[in-house]
């Protein structure tokens, strides 16, 4: 097994998986702290403070940190979520160390320039902006604000251009004070790398870090709910969900394949009966978005305003027929393409580094390969029927809607065409 793990005096804990067939490395620095963490005043704070880490510290102004990188052939970049945010960066062998050097001075020892903050700042709101112009990433919030209705899992990870005017430098630093702490943070690498050289390097940058544990975000619940914009668009856009199992959950696997039967691929029978027989969309798909404490399972297509209600009949039937009469044989074409789809991601080592990060977060400690396709082989065909009956029929239905969708009957109407005995949120 390539897979190491250690951890810091001060709890910081540093993973790595050797891929001695590569010559490049995939490395970076999680934390354990998303949009959830945020309260109401800090509404886009965790992307923000990922946007102004690259605007230059001390050492490094915001143009050396893109030269020195590049120069060596690599990449850098990060990303927030829900409950993560990450930094990282792909490099050749002899590289790792100007990497790893680079980011935990961008995490460390970020200036926040007041001029740099109000570009940034600026440079976001556009990015909101952008959000309302498309259709699907517009449906996507409105799903994650009705689904956990009033609560910080509920909020977009951007913020709101009102919020994002207020912030101010000492509000970054607080806010890194806070969350960007050892017991929340791991440094992870994969490809072309030493771990014992990776550990050496991580304690000299951050073995000083704080190793009180930060405050654990408010547990989330889903509600269900439902949310309609109006707008002149071509395609009216649907989402349909429900509550479903957290990763963390043992029902999480059953969940994935379930999403894969439904609506995983060509062979998917919404696609086969929406899409191919009735030819009423371009595209449908089932998704499975799992957080630590919660998730959600649903199914998201577009259509033509006058198809609107034939795709709703359709896809409801479709959910309620799966309940019943789901077989092995589709079952066992979901779990291939979903290991398959997970082995051969893994063949990259900035996926890797992803998945092994974390898993160390969340988990504790890696998941060994061969017990992700276990977990995964063990769904059969009854213990999908019986998911999909739980989350359908007994969590509250989920709808949002973005375009033409005055003609979309109402949440209770398709909660009622589905068998649905759960009340969503008042």
């Amino acid at each position: 097994m390539t897979i190491e793990l250690t951890t810091l005096a001060n709890g910081l804990r540093v993973v790595t998986d050797r891929m001695p067939h590569l010559e490049t490395a995939a490395l970076g620095v999680w934390v354990r702290a998303g949009s959830r963490d945020e309260g109401p005043e800090e509404h886009g704070l965790s992307h923000l403070l990922e946007h102004m880490a690259f605007k230059g510290t001390t050492r490094r102004s915001a143009r050396l940190i893109a030269e020195e990188i590049e120069t060596a052939g690599g990449e850098l970049n990060a990303a927030t979520s829900h409950e993560t945010t990450a930094y990282f960066a792909r490099v050749l062998r002899d590289d790792v160390p100007l990497a790893l050097d680079i980011l935990a001075d961008i995490l460390r020892d970020s200036r926040f320039d007041p001029a740099e903050l109000a570009r940034e700042k600026h440079v976001i709101q556009q990015e909101i902006g952008s959000i309302a112009d498309d259709p699907e990433d517009l449906c996507d919030d409105l799903f994650q604000e009705a689904a956990f209705a009033g609560q910080p899992l509920g909020r977009s990870i951007l913020g709101t251009p009102e919020v994002i005017r207020r912030q101010e430098p000492a509000g970054l630093r607080r806010y890194l004070e806070a969350h960007y702490r050892a017991p929340e943070m791991l440094v992870a690498a994969a490809g072309a790398v030493d771990h014992q050289a990776v550990v050496a390097q991580a304690e000299a940058l951050f073995g000083d870090l704080d190793p009180a544990p930060a405050a654990t975000p408010v547990p989330a619940r889903y509600t269900g709910g439902e949310r309609r914009l109006v707008k002149p668009l071509t395609e009216a856009h649907l989402l349909l969900g429900f509550g479903a199992p957290s990763f963390l959950d043992e029902g999480f696997y059953a969940t994935r394949v379930a999403a894969a039967v439904v609506g995983g691929g060509m062979s998917s029978r919404l696609f086969q009966r929406v899409r191919e027989e009735l030819g009423l969309c371009y595209a449908i798909n089932a998704f499975s978005w799992a957080f630590s404490d919660t998730g959600v399972f649903g199914v998201a297509a577009a259509t033509e305003e006058a198809d609107i209600g034939e795709l709703v009949a359709a896809t409801t039937e479709e959910l309620s027929r799966a309940i019943e009469d789901v077989g092995e044989e589709e079952v066992a074409r979901a779990r291939a393409q979903l290991k398959a789809g997970l082995l051969m991601s893994l063949e990259s080592c900035s996926a890797r580094v992803d998945q092994i990060a974390r898993q160390t977060l969340f988990l504790g400690t890696p998941m060994a390969l061969d017990e992700l396709v276990a977990r995964v082989d063990a769904i059969d065909a009854g213990r999908v029927r019986d998911t999909l009956a739980g989350l359908i029929r007994q969590t509250p239905l989920t709808v949002t809607a973005v375009g033409p969708v005055e003609r979309l009957e109402s949440a209770a109407r398709i909660a009622e065409r589905l068998g649905s005995t759960a009340q969503g949120a008042a």
